[in-house]
């Protein structure tokens, strides 16, 4: 019986002083960036990953997205009644699904491939997909084809032999995968294409995308990983998270990244230095098409113009040249850095609350509250730095914020409503003027549901690692509209319950940013 005890263990490519311990398992440390070891206490594995998988739709906040990426990403305690592996590979396919593929290849590359699980397998498969890297699965094909019935695996075969340097064996397995139509049309034709990429590989394939109308993963990587990525309109077909990869995808031509860098930085996934980089790259691409030239020529002036004004009116015709709700975010977020090297002035009153909220958008909170005596009490500028400041730098009372109110045109006066619930969730209102103002507004923070008690009690424990989760749960949709007051109102107050004061600052000003 022990032989087969020992038969049916993990077969371990490296030797034993080399294995890496599946009780932790992460990219991120508290000292680079992650959440403790301990940041999901000893909630059950089970119940962590039931809130990863019930994320089934995009993240509305930014900055809720990059707080979930850091956690999923963190070097955490692996929690009990979960395999280890499954339980990376949860947070990884998580990853993916926020335009994270480079994030949620490291985060697989943590575990050892003797290791490995079947849903392993499948995540670490979509994910070097994902950054159109097909030479990186190859070290998992056969223990994946063991695992899996899957098409993909057995396609593999012939590209892995190929980058092997072992042509006549990938011809074969190809002509048997064609034979047994395990991929047919164009499917088959970029695994044939992938296959002459490789070493003395001899295959000449056109890949003609006229014809084809559905977007899926395996045409995205080995179309990318061949330079023949797919049409714009099959990117269209596909979700947000699609453009985050695409907008990292080195290989890609600049005119495609910059198509989707706007969606990318909307999301998330995309910083405001990745922004610029991007930007300053196509700006000296001599391939770059002519208005993407000229936008990034734009950019440059809200940076380098002599004066202020020039500088502004630069950054302006990049916040008003698009309607589209990530557009115009996207758009705060690139001139972030510009914005914070305007020095405040009353003479600038009129743009305080725009170059307010781009400098909030990336982060630079500091520099933001350098405006604070140049706006007026009840303005856009006001209620930005009432919540997204560091320390409190305007007054919050009553007559201000019932101006602010009195202005509010958004549908339900919903700006308002969330002004109010993150004053109330970070601590910077009294409890006397919250009633009165909740009364006001139809607005009842004492509410409760099964969402709110699970992350307050998650609060009240100091789980950082599961306040982040529900707060990711608690802001699903695409678009703030659908966003509740009530929840931000106890996602930033859980937030600066656990330590993570500054990231439910920034949410707030986002929320107040985008509504």
């Amino acid at each position: 019986m022990s032989e087969l005890d020992d038969a049916l263990q993990p077969q371990y490519y490296l030797p034993a002083g080399a294995r890496r311990s599946l009780k932790q398992i992460g990219v991120l440390t508290g000292d680079t960036g992650g959440i403790a070891v301990d940041g999901f206490g000893a909630e059950g594995g089970q119940y962590l990953t039931n809130l990863i998988t019930n994320l089934n739709g995009p993240i509305i906040s930014r900055w809720a997205s990059i707080m979930l990426r850091r956690t999923l990403l963190s070097k955490v305690n692996s929690p009990e009644n979960v395999n280890p592996a499954d339980w990376v590979a949860e947070r990884a396919w998580r990853l993916l699904l926020m335009g994270e593929a480079d994030a949620a290849r490291s985060l697989v590359l943590k575990v050892d491939g003797g290791n490995f699980t079947p849903r392993l397998y499948e995540v670490a498969m979509q994910a070097h997909l994902a950054t159109a890297d097909p030479a990186g699965i190859c070290p998992y094909v056969q223990g994946g084809a063991d695992v899996s019935d899957a098409p993909t695996w057995i396609m593999f075969g012939p590209i892995c032999a190929s980058f092997s340097g072992e042509q006549s064996r990938a011809s074969a397995l190809l002509n048997r995968a064609q034979q047994n139509k395990v991929a047919t049309g164009i499917d088959y034709l970029l695994a044939e294409k992938t296959v002459g990429a490789g070493f003395q590989g001899r295959r000449a394939v056109t890949i003609k995308w006229d014809d084809i109308e559905f977007f899926n993963n395996w045409r995205f990587g080995l179309g990318a990983a061949t330079g023949v990525e797919p049409p714009d309109r099959l990117y269209e077909q596909a979700g947000r998270h699609v453009q985050g990869w695409r907008a990292r995808a080195p290989m890609l031509s600049r005119n495609s990244r910059m198509k989707a860098a706007d969606t990318a930085a909307a999301i998330g996934t995309l910083s405001n230095k990745a922004m610029v980089d991007l930007y300053a790259a196509t700006y000296d691409d001599p391939e770059a098409s002519d208005d993407l030239k000229a936008r990034a020529s734009t950019l440059r002036r809200a940076y380098t113009d002599p004066t202020s004004t020039g500088r502004i009116d630069a950054m302006r015709s990049l916040w008003t040249r698009s309607n589209g709700a990530l557009t115009s975010y996207s758009a705060k977020i690139l001139t972030a850095r510009a914005a914070a090297r305007i020095p405040a002035s009353s003479n600038l009153e009129d743009s305080s609350a725009d170059l307010i909220a781009s400098m909030l958008s990336a982060g630079l909170d500091r520099n933001a509250a350098s405006w604070s005596n140049q706006v007026e009490p009840g303005s856009n500028g006001w209620a930005l730095l009432a919540v997204g400041s560091p320390n409190p730098v305007v007054t919050i009372d009553n007559t201000a914020f019932d101006e602010f109110a009195d202005n509010d045109e958004s549908a339900g006066q919903l700006k308002s409503r969330f002004l109010l619930a993150s004053l109330a969730g970070l601590g910077r209102e009294d409890a006397s003027t919250i009633e009165r103002l909740s009364n006001d507004l139809d607005l009842d923070l004492d509410e409760t549901t099964k969402w709110t008690r699970a992350i307050e009690s998650a609060a009240q424990r100091g789980q950082a690692g599961t306040v982040a989760l529900l707060t990711a749960v608690g802001m699903q949709g695409r678009d703030w509209n659908v966003m509740s007051p009530l929840h931000l109102f106890y996602i930033t107050r859980s937030l600066k319950r656990v330590g993570m004061e500054a990231e439910a600052r920034m949410i707030a000003a986002e929320a107040l940013t985008r509504t």
